[in-house]
């Protein structure tokens, strides 16, 4: 935990940026009947029956400090999705960094054995050192600033029907573009001193001498 949170509390370092990193999975609903546009005095109505239209995959990166982020829509959320991630950030998104800062939760698939299952060794190896790991703790995946992301597109873009992942891609792709353009971030203020302070039922006890 201190680990993460000292890691947030540092200054920023364009040559070794802090990247969150998390996934959601996707049910996808169609309307079971086409909904009414709206007219005059009336707006838009939509049948509460909806049709079922299989399930998807969203994963969201996000660097607080470059105010930034960007996501991927896809069926399955396996290790080797996850290491075509992050080649993704690697090598499209963060070039030029010397390393980058990755905070994870602790699911069995976010780990540099994923990089290995996905890609040959000497691959696999070259983008494991592209990377400094930070896993949250376990039961402790609300540490990671991305999932306040995934909680404002939850709202923002997802509660409605998306009827198949081309439409979730499309949407999620404008709402990433116009939250990037506006400079969005998180103020995260929860420090080191307050989990030790509001935490302390967490950390070993001391017996005194």
């Amino acid at each position: 935990m201190e680990d993460v949170l000292d890691l947030y509390a540092a200054e920023p370092d364009p040559r070794r940026p802090v990247v969150c990193l998390d996934e959601r999975p996707l049910v996808l609903h169609g309307h079971a009947r086409p909904p009414l546009p709206p007219a005059p005095g009336l707006p838009a109505r939509e049948d509460y029956e909806y049709e079922r239209r299989g399930t998807g995959c969203l994963a969201l990166a996000f660097a607080p400090h470059r105010r930034w982020r960007h996501a991927w829509v896809g069926a399955r959320r396996t290790a080797v999705d996850f290491a075509g991630w992050l080649r993704d950030l690697s090598d499209v998104h963060y070039p030029a960094a010397e390393v980058v800062r990755l905070v994870v939760d602790n699911l069995n698939t976010h780990g540099p054995g994923a990089l290995y299952e996905a890609f040959p060794p000497a691959e696999a190896r070259r983008l494991a050192h592209r990377f400094e790991w930070h896993h949250t703790p376990t039961h402790g995946s609300w540490l990671n600033m991305v999932e306040l992301e995934l909680s404002v597109l939850a709202r923002q873009c997802l509660a409605r029907r998306l009827p198949d992942l081309a439409t979730v891609a499309a949407e999620v792709a404008a709402w990433e573009a116009a939250r990037n353009a506006a400079g969005a971030t998180v103020t995260w203020q929860f420090t080191t001193t307050d989990a030790r302070a509001k935490l302390h039922r967490l950390y070993p006890r001391q017996n005194p001498d």
